[in-house]
């Protein structure tokens, strides 16, 4: 039957111009839809995050980058709605796990824990498997710490001035245990050696238990190392502490000295941690990761922290990270070139 009988046949000019309408539309839509085929237009992209976070831990677990992280997991997990999990990969002064990183997808899903080895390898080595400025987009300067000097309670050094006095008596002979070369625990107590003029010898392991465990055991003599690897065991008495390295006395220990004021004046040394993603991880997913850890750091498990091991929690802008690592990889230069230190 053709348009003009259905017309005629209903008899009713109104209703025949409604069916021309609608068959004007249907035969519009028909031309319509294999041209917004063939754009291909691409479904709403899924809000982040849609799948489990790993973040990368460029020591062994057990030391204090490994609690800081933990608890940062932990705390961002529950405001990202999935689950951040911890992966160690420890060795070569922290670049295995920072390379991981850096040759990861930059969508968001694998994140780097870094330290203060961050600012320092730049200057430790010549070539690195990635530009640590380039490669990484900055997240969210998390904390920053001092270390704290600590021995065997059975070793005879009971303060700074005896750590001093004990190295100058056997140059070379006192060692120290250090997370790996360029470590915040290594460039501490090879800032002790240069402004207290002693020489001490570093002795390098994967992480902060380690050597710890060795520490306990007396195979080295003393560590600078961070609070949150030591405290628990200095608290039960397993470690004997005799400073912090912070330019002053800390709130959280208020009945231990400075090392400035024990006997090396103008001594200081401080830690950090700080995430950081992939480089090209879009900027709405740094927004989102930063935004998580602005939150976490006011949580009560990183109040505990802070009480308990003198960590100053930041929760930084991405550019702040940026501006603070700068300034420490210019810091330390002087330091690694004066005291000619070398990756073995």
């Amino acid at each position: 039957m053709a348009i003009g009988e259905i017309i005629n046949h209903d008899g009713a000019r109104g209703k025949g111009f409604a069916v021309r309408r609608w068959l004007n539309l249907a035969i519009l839509a028909c031309a319509v839809l294999p041209v917004v085929a063939g754009l291909g237009v691409a479904p709403a992209r899924a809000e982040y995050p849609e799948k489990i976070i790993k973040i990368v831990v460029p020591f062994a677990a057990g030391g204090g980058t490994d609690i800081i992280a933990r608890t940062t997991a932990q705390e961002i997990q529950t405001d990202l709605g999935k689950s951040v999990i911890i992966e160690n990969k420890p060795g070569a002064g922290t670049i295995i796990g920072t390379q991981t990183v850096a040759t990861s997808e930059p969508d968001g899903y694998s994140l780097l824990m870094a330290t203060f080895a961050h600012a320092v390898n730049p200057s430790l080595y010549n070539k690195l498997p990635f530009d640590p400025h380039k490669d990484f987009a900055a997240v969210s300067l998390i904390a920053r710490s001092f270390n704290i000097v600590v021995v065997n309670p059975a070793s005879k050094i009971n303060s700074i001035a005896d750590l001093i006095t004990e190295a100058r008596a056997n140059p070379g002979k006192l060692n120290f245990g250090t997370f790996g070369t360029g470590t915040s625990a290594h460039l501490a107590g090879e800032l002790f050696n240069a402004m207290a003029k002693v020489k001490m010898t570093a002795v390098p392991y994967k992480g902060a238990a380690p050597a710890i465990s060795d520490l306990l055991g007396g195979q080295i003599d003393v560590m600078f190392t961070t609070v949150a690897s030591a405290a628990s065991l200095v608290a039960a008495g397993q470690l004997r502490a005799l400073a912090v390295t912070s330019a002053e006395r800390s709130a959280a220990f208020p009945q231990l000295p400075a090392v400035a004021e024990a006997g090396v004046p103008g001594y200081a040394a401080e830690s950090w941690y700080g995430l950081y993603a992939p480089a090209k991880t879009p900027a709405p997913v740094i927004a989102r990761l930063n935004q998580a850890v602005a939150k976490a750091v006011k949580s009560g498990a990183f109040k505990q922290l802070e009480a308990n091991e003198g960590l100053i929690m930041v929760g930084s802008a991405p550019d702040e990270l940026d501006r603070y690592v700068q300034q420490e990889e210019d810091r330390w230069r002087k330091l690694v070139k004066d005291a000619n230190i070398e990756v073995q």
